[in-house]
């Protein structure tokens, strides 16, 4: 659901900034009114401004505004399909994190499905039509690959703290207050022609409310992405939810096809599968609680060591 949420997010964007938002003013739009909207739950957790400061300020800074910074600025100097990529190498580095940094077993399975995702990813955006090097564009790409794996170890954070774990809308709540504090600063929205949202714009021919795309990307897009995702990760272990998280770029693409008509050629939909097949070999690897065996997820390891991601 995580995936589906953001991967509806560039179709909905996409439009906007033909209409002529500037992308880095979408992007505040998207993460200031997904922190009004959680707003009442920042409140309501205060407690975690104590508790976890330290949590909040890296949600915030790599799994919000991070992410995004890097990734739109790396597309300033690489082609799309180039930044996707590199971006979702992020499942690969968190196996590297639980494996050399934890030094908690994964499993070859999980290797596997890892492999399996970037190749069939690789595809999907079909990197072969934009090849080319750019060390800086590369580099970013890769500071938004890194700041993927800070989302998915910090959803991670705290998940078997037992009564002491931080609620998930609070870490997301105060995430999209520090992400929107920062993306204030890099976007500087008081320049945006905001006369634009109060008209419609064409979506592959048809007039659409910007109001309603906007609504789309805070609501859907954000809201319910990071709060299936963050959910989604706890139950399944940061590297799992990972590779299961390169569905967001075969799902974009999909709907990008239904909903632009943007043509789907056949590496795209043969990569698709295989993202499809990666995904389901990593998530197959997890085990059944009260499993004792080495296993990518982890969770065992964790019951029996004591050790979370955390430690």
């Amino acid at each position: 659901m995580s995936a589906v949420a953001f991967g509806g997010s560039g179709v909905a964007a996409k439009p906007l900034i033909e209409a002529g938002l500037d992308p880095l003013h979408v992007v505040w739009l998207r993460v200031a009114g997904a922190a009004l909207v959680m707003l009442p739950l920042a409140v309501r957790h205060r407690a975690l401004l104590r508790r976890r400061p330290g949590l909040l300020a890296g949600f915030g800074l790599l799994a919000v505004a991070g992410v995004q910074a890097c990734y739109f600025a790396a597309l300033s100097r690489i082609p799309v399909g180039v930044a996707l990529l590199v971006e979702y190498l992020a499942p690969a580095l968190v196996l590297g994190w639980v494996r050399f940094v934890q030094r908690r077993p994964v499993t070859r399975a999980a290797a596997f499905g890892v492999v399996l995702a970037i190749g069939g990813l690789a595809c999907v955006v079909e990197v072969w039509a934009g090849l080319g090097f750019d060390a800086l564009g590369l580099l970013l790409a890769l500071g938004a690959a890194c700041c993927q794996v800070g989302y998915f170890v910090l959803s991670d954070q705290g998940s078997d703290a037992g009564d002491e774990t931080p609620d998930p809308l609070g870490v997301i709540a105060y995430g999209l207050l520090v992400g929107a504090a920062v993306l204030t600063v890099v976007a500087r929205p008081w320049g945006m022609d905001w006369s634009l949202l109060a008209h419609t714009v064409p979506m592959n021919g048809t007039p659409v409310a910007a109001g309603l795309l906007l609504a789309w990307i805070v609501l859907v897009a954000t809201v319910l992405a990071y709060v299936t995702g963050i959910v989604s990760v706890r139950r399944l272990s940061p590297q799992v939810a990972g590779v299961v998280a390169c569905l967001e770029a075969v799902i974009a693409t999909v709907l990008a096809w239904v909903l632009l008509g943007e043509h789907l050629s056949a590496p795209q939909i043969a990569g698709g599968v295989v993202v499809l097949v990666g995904a389901f070999i990593a998530q197959s690897s997890a085990p059944s609680k009260g499993s004792a065996e080495p296993v990518a997820s982890g969770g065992a390891e964790r019951e029996l060591s004591g050790r979370g991601t955390a430690a």
